[in-house]
């Protein structure tokens, strides 16, 4: 009777032990399953946090020298990008760089875009394009201010540029050809037309043989004085002073960016001054047949967004082309250059709506 109550005693402790242990066990997995129950409760709110970055951007732009056109340009380049959300110093790097004129400066700014890492290069000029298109074969590129791509080998179609290439142009060959008319029908006495040439820039040269073209057609014969240089600019416009009755200069970077010199020559020897761009117009030549380039930058522009905001291969973007053309007339230029400005001058601007610089 001893033994079994010493038996039964000891099956109750082993079963009080065993009860514990299972209540302890049982409070465990209760808490785990506590634990993951927050854990997952938690996961879903992280998730919501877990916003995505907004996207950066990284453009290099090479400008081949700062003029009030190409700095338009430029300037309008940026705003449309801003227009579309891609801001500079919000979620937009701009790498500027200004080859001054000079050749060489343009190549290493060329080769230093190649060996950098970005979304975007922007080449500004004729000159920074043909070098970019040469050293940058994978980042897409977009050019503005060239007068002639296709003659500039930057692109082999304009309809279909293929590659990482395309660009909005800055000619249009009418603008020249409505420029000499009004030359031609208001100016009898301009038999000779001097023209202040860089013949080192492939969009001077295509321009200077439209000018002749169109001058042929009303028996004016044009007159070049070369320079190599900003600084030959005005030596070049004084060696005109005595053979041509007025002056006339193209999209020409390397002349534009010494426009100034021209102008004071112009003035003292009352010669009239006609130009390509209407910057020109507005530092103090007297007419043009142009556009503003803060727009055609801003063209470009547009563009660069369909290329980094709606994934376009700028090879199937074709370039685009200067469509509207404004004849624009500057008064008060005219007074300083000598020119009487007729009611026939003034009814050929305001029958087209066009812009007169008092």
């Amino acid at each position: 009777m001893r033994k079994w109550s010493i038996f039964v005693l000891v099956c109750s402790i082993v079963l009080v032990i065993v009860g514990c242990g299972s209540k302890k066990e049982e409070t465990n997995n209760t808490a785990a399953a506590g634990n993951n129950t927050t854990a997952n409760s938690n996961a879903p709110a992280a998730a919501e946090n877990d916003t995505p970055a907004e996207k950066s951007y990284k453009i290099a732009i090479s400008q081949i020298v700062e003029h009030p056109s190409l700095d338009a340009t430029r300037e309008g380049f940026l705003a449309a990008l801003k227009d579309a959300g891609i801001e500079e110093g919000k979620n937009l790097t701009v790498d500027f760089n200004n080859a001054q004129g000079d050749s060489s400066n343009n190549l290493s700014i060329a080769q230093k875009i190649a060996a950098d890492k970005n979304d975007l290069v922007f080449a500004i000029a004729t000159p920074s394009a043909q070098a970019v298109v040469q050293q940058v074969k994978d980042t897409p590129v977009v050019f503005a201010a060239v007068t002639d791509p296709l003659a500039a080998k930057i692109v082999s179609n304009l309809d279909a540029p293929g590659g990482n290439v395309t660009g909005a142009s800055d000619t249009n060959p009418a603008a020249t050809t409505q420029l000499v008319d009004f030359i031609a029908a208001n100016f009898p006495n301009v038999k000779t037309l001097g023209l202040i040439i860089n013949e080192g820039e492939e969009n001077a040269v295509v321009m200077s043989k439209m000018a002749e073209e169109a001058l042929a057609k009303h028996n004016i014969k044009l007159v070049k004085a070369a320079v190599t240089n900003t600084s030959e600019v005005k030596q070049a416009a004084e060696s005109l002073v005595g053979r041509a009755d007025a002056f006339y200069i193209t999209l020409d970077n390397m002349v534009v960016s010494g426009v100034d010199s021209i102008i004071q020559v112009a003035q003292k020897n009352k010669i009239p001054f006609f130009s390509s761009d209407r910057d020109t117009v507005e530092k103090g030549a007297f007419a043009t047949v142009g556009f503003k380039y803060y727009d055609h930058g801003y063209q470009a522009g547009q563009m660069a967004v369909d290329i980094l905001k709606n994934g376009k291969k700028p090879g199937e973007i074709k370039v685009s082309m200067q469509e509207k053309l404004d004849l624009i007339l500057n008064l008060k230029a005219a007074e300083s250059l000598g020119i009487t400005v007729t009611d026939d001058m003034k009814k050929a601007v305001q029958d087209q709506a066009q812009d007169i610089i008092q």
